[in-house]
């Protein structure tokens, strides 16, 4: 509708529009499962207009996006599936060979490895589908890219073309993450509940000695929520070894403790999660150095 309220021309294509929308399912009671089928969730919906010459490089465009963003959540084993023109269809033939053909030579191109679902497509539209599998080895469909013939043509949506003739753009419907709590639900079990510290809600647990060191470590803290990351303090009456206990149970990248010598040097006694390990004394400004390093997705460091 939104490309339909004015006139559109070619130079005006690819014409891009994206928004996570909540969709509703009525799934039946018995399928019902955690987070990864849920009767309504938010999706990472976008919506291309485009010429047909124009479809394969928006593929290949978004095949590079889903295995950025995939990469940066740590799933290197992606399965793609190209579901083709079911029996019953919109479209023509010839409409459906080149679409169909877009979205093969696409992956091809790519090198990337796939199997044909035949037939599996929807009547509006062949579609790639991406699958990951979660920590008990099930694939659940996540991103997909699926041509659309359809609302196009109900809604009467044209261009104006170099000869100044109207065209049917084609409509492409992708989604990187598709429905964010069943993504979500597979990445929890995929890092056992460990987030990377770019993306953990709680990057650092500061954790006090005694209650002496209390008024340092919420300085402490403050100055790094100043260069954006995510800081709490526990200062609670409980022993040293509970409250580190307590931060390793909300698996928390980094941990660190503040005693005499730490409020003294203007730094932590720092141990990391995902190397199991202490790391010894940090400076401020060597942790703000060594977290700003992971402060971001790989692919935007």
């Amino acid at each position: 509708l939104v490309f339909g309220m004015g006139h559109r021309s070619y130079r005006d294509l690819p014409w891009r529009v994206a928004d996570f929308g909540r969709l509703h399912r009525f799934e039946r009671s018995g399928v019902v499962q955690g987070l990864t089928r849920v009767r309504t969730f938010a999706q990472d919906d976008a919506h291309i207009f485009c010429t047909l010459d124009q479809v394969q490089a928006e593929i290949t465009q978004f095949l590079d996006l889903v295995y950025r963003v995939y990469e940066d959540f740590g799933f290197d084993e992606v399965r793609i599936v190209i579901a083709t023109r079911p029996d019953q269809r919109l479209g023509s033939d010839e409409v459906w060979d080149q679409s169909e053909q877009a979205l093969e030579q696409a992956v091809k191109a790519k090198g990337l490895p796939y199997t044909i679902a035949e037939g599996e497509g929807a009547f509006y539209g062949p579609k790639i589908e991406f699958h990951l599998k979660d920590a008990l080895g099930r694939p659940w469909q996540l991103g997909t890219i699926q041509a659309d013939f359809n609302l196009p043509e109900r809604f009467d949506l044209t261009y104006i073309a170099a000869d100044n003739s109207q065209h049917r753009p084609v409509m492409l419907h992708r989604a990187v993450l598709g429905s964010v709590e069943r993504f979500f639900g597979v990445l929890l079990e995929h890092v056992g509940g460990n987030f990377p510290a770019w993306l953990a809600p709680e990057q650092l647990a500061i954790v006090t000695v005694a209650s002496d060191y209390d008024a340092y470590a919420h300085e402490a803290a403050a100055e790094l929520r100043k260069k954006g990351f995510r800081v709490t303090v526990d200062d609670s009456n409980e022993r040293l070894g509970s409250k580190i206990r307590e931060a390793r149970l909300r698996r928390v990248p980094y941990v660190g403790v503040v005693g005499a010598k730490e409020a003294e040097g203007r730094g932590l006694q720092v141990r990391s999660r995902d190397e199991n390990k202490d790391i010894g004394f940090l400076s401020l400004e060597d942790f703000s150095a060594r977290l700003g390093g992971e402060h971001r997705p790989p692919s935007l460091r």
